[in-house]
């Protein structure tokens, strides 16, 4: 697309939206990007200001003053359904930022996603790949895909992890390799139907032909419903069959094509959800030629990803263990599952609408106790009564509900921080709501 001297309404100032601006900018285009802040003595306003890209502040587009541009970009944070959206799509091209990354991006490009796991195989993919190309990681991780388009050459390689929100507004993007690592309900406030979350992940594979590969979670019926809409070579992963082709797991091993391929007790992260997104890097590398031996050597040296199933500290005992990203119920039965030791667990934050009946049947033996916090702590305290579960405390913040089980948990057990929620009701983000938690466990005695 020639976008030279276009007129480009860029909607959302965080980092993905001032870095797509900085690329259609160094691009040609005319560029204006608009926010509800209204704040022009920041740093980043500065940045914009000095690189001739022009601001809208304080509220949203007008119908008018839509009319003036030939494209509008939407950042992920910004919903594709409301008013200003919907009447710029009766009328000019709306794009996400990914969509006009890839109009840009001259390298390979392996996207992921799914609804849980997205950050750890796409940050092991990257492990096992850097070294062996000039490996680039961003998307929904680290850096916008954007920003690293504008450093990128032909003969690298973009691992880029995709949420739902990035893949709405995507026309031509085509990836080498694609992975959905699983389906479950999140973000239904957004997204309203679990019909629209699952067609934005399907977005991800829309273009791709006989030339590319997508991997696919066999256990998953959402995933496996998929293979009829897909033209591309897939390539499945399961824990629960013995595929002759792709990955399962069997007696300690991941096995690939039916041979043998790494014992799991070379594996250093924690979980059987933490053996599909193993299943899934391998099969990426393998897909993109990477050799098995180099992937081996890379897995073995592979550490949790921070926030998520991460280790934090041993104190008087007990283990505490950050998984601040688990932002939905279904990643939370993960960490659940993965903890063999009496658990004291953190659940509770920004209310999404959720269904917590699953992740309460999940409570097993092992949870020896939940404590209840954030907006969300009534309701499921309601849930807990009706299921007839007693042993939950609630507490007004994530610091008095650490102190909590600080003061309770023996030697011997753990406390995980899985909070099954967003962070937007006490946090800026997950990030800092991980961040807090170990800063806490870090300032307790040993």
């Amino acid at each position: 697309m020639d976008i030279k001297n276009k007129k480009i309404l860029v909607c959302g100032m965080a980092r993905s939206g001032i870095s797509v601006s900085m690329l259609l900018k160094n691009n040609g285009a005319d560029v204006t990007i608009q926010d509800l802040k209204s704040d022009e003595n920041t740093k980043e306003v500065n940045i914009l200001k000095k690189n001739g890209i022009n601001l809208y502040l304080g509220k949203n587009p007008t119908n008018d003053f839509i009319d003036l541009f030939d494209i509008l970009v939407l950042s992920p944070g910004v919903p594709s359904d409301l008013e200003f959206v919907k009447y710029a799509k009766s009328k000019i091209m709306v794009m996400s930022e990914i969509e006009i990354s890839y109009l840009f991006c001259k390298a390979d490009i392996i996207a992921i996603t799914g609804t849980n796991g997205k950050t750890t195989t796409t940050s092991l993919v990257y492990h096992i790949l850097d070294g062996e190309k000039n490996a680039y990681i961003g998307g929904n991780i680290g850096i916008p895909f954007s920003e690293n388009v504008m450093k990128m050459k032909k003969e690298d390689v973009a691992i880029i992890e995709l949420s739902s929100f990035q893949l709405e507004l995507v026309y031509d993007f085509k990836p080498k390799i694609s992975a959905i690592l699983n389906i479950s309900e999140d973000h239904l406030n957004r997204h309203k139907t679990m019909e629209n979350y699952i067609n934005a992940k399907k977005e991800i594979f829309k273009n791709q032909n006989e030339d590319s590969f997508v991997v696919l979670n066999y256990d998953d019926l959402e995933c496996k419903k998929m293979e009829k809409d897909i033209n591309a070579k897939i390539l499945y992963f399961s824990l629960e069959k013995e595929l002759q082709k792709g990955a399962y797991f069997k007696e300690n091993y991941i096995y690939i094509n039916n041979e043998k391929f790494i014992n799991i007790d070379e594996i250093t992260i924690l979980g059987e959800h933490n053996i599909q997104n193993i299943m899934a890097s391998i099969l990426i590398c393998l897909a993109y030629g990477v050799s098995k031996q180099v992937i081996i050597n890379k897995i073995k040296t592979f550490k949790a990803v921070e926030h998520r199933m991460e280790y934090v500290a041993t104190k008087k005992g007990v283990d505490y263990y950050n998984d601040s990203k688990a932002t939905n119920p279904d990643s939370t039965i993960k960490a659940i599952n993965a903890m063999k030791k009496p658990t004291y667990i953190i659940i509770g934050g920004c209310e999404k609408n959720s269904d917590y009946t699953k992740m309460i049947n999940a409570f097993n033996s092992n949870i020896k106790k939940v404590v209840l916090i954030g907006e969300v702590k009534e309701r499921l305290k309601s849930q807990f009564d009706k299921f007839g579960i007693e042993n939950y405390v609630l507490k007004e913040s994530l610091l008095e509900a650490t102190k909590y089980c600080y003061n309770n948990a023996l030697d011997g057990e753990v406390v995980l921080l899985s909070p099954a929620c967003a962070s937007f009701d006490m946090f800026k983000d997950f990030e800092e709501r991980g961040e807090k938690f170990k800063s806490y466990v870090n300032d307790f005695k040993g």
